[in-house]
């Protein structure tokens, strides 16, 4: 086990209105300091596929359709990439997140993020998040095109 902390900075402008929250960086994205680095990770492509677009760039892509991202974790205890193994945990200050934003939708990507931010923010923040499955290659119950009807609701929030 690593105590390790969230290097990566959150993705959002005062436009945003859906928040994707993920448990905390993999060690991929850890080493790239951007999220969903991992190249068998779906969420870029799982996105570019909700909106018909390549994406080019990932930053600007987010922000063109008012989409914030971070995670919950801001630090605790995992091994490796592996979300069961989290705990010790402290959360991102997600609220400060919201009011700065027009946030109206939170998301989760994973059972792990879903479960972290019903338990330590969804009270404080007042948004109930909406459970989108793990874009990880280690999460096999779903094939790529049931996740992808998952998150074309995305798409619907305007």
């Amino acid at each position: 086990m690593e105590k390790l902390i969230h290097n990566i900075a959150p993705i959002y402008n005062r436009y945003s209105k859906i928040l994707i929250l993920g448990s905390f960086p993999s060690r991929k994205s850890r080493e790239h300091c951007f999220y969903y680095a991992h190249p068998q990770n779906q969420f870029w492509q799982i996105l570019s596929d909700v909106f018909s677009e390549k994406i080019e760039n990932k930053k600007q892509f987010l922000l063109k359709h008012n989409i914030a991202l971070w995670d919950v974790v801001a630090s605790c205890e995992i091994k490796g990439s592996n979300d069961a193994t989290i705990k010790n945990i402290t959360v991102n200050d997600i609220n400060s997140l919201v009011k700065k934003t027009n946030i109206k939708v939170i998301y989760t990507t994973g059972k792990k993020a879903f479960n972290l931010y019903k338990k330590y923010l969804e009270v404080e923040i007042g948004i109930k998040a909406i459970y989108l499955p793990s874009t990880s290659p280690c999460y096999k119950k779903m094939s790529y095109n049931e996740k992808l009807i998952q998150y074309k609701q995305i798409k619907k929030i305007r």
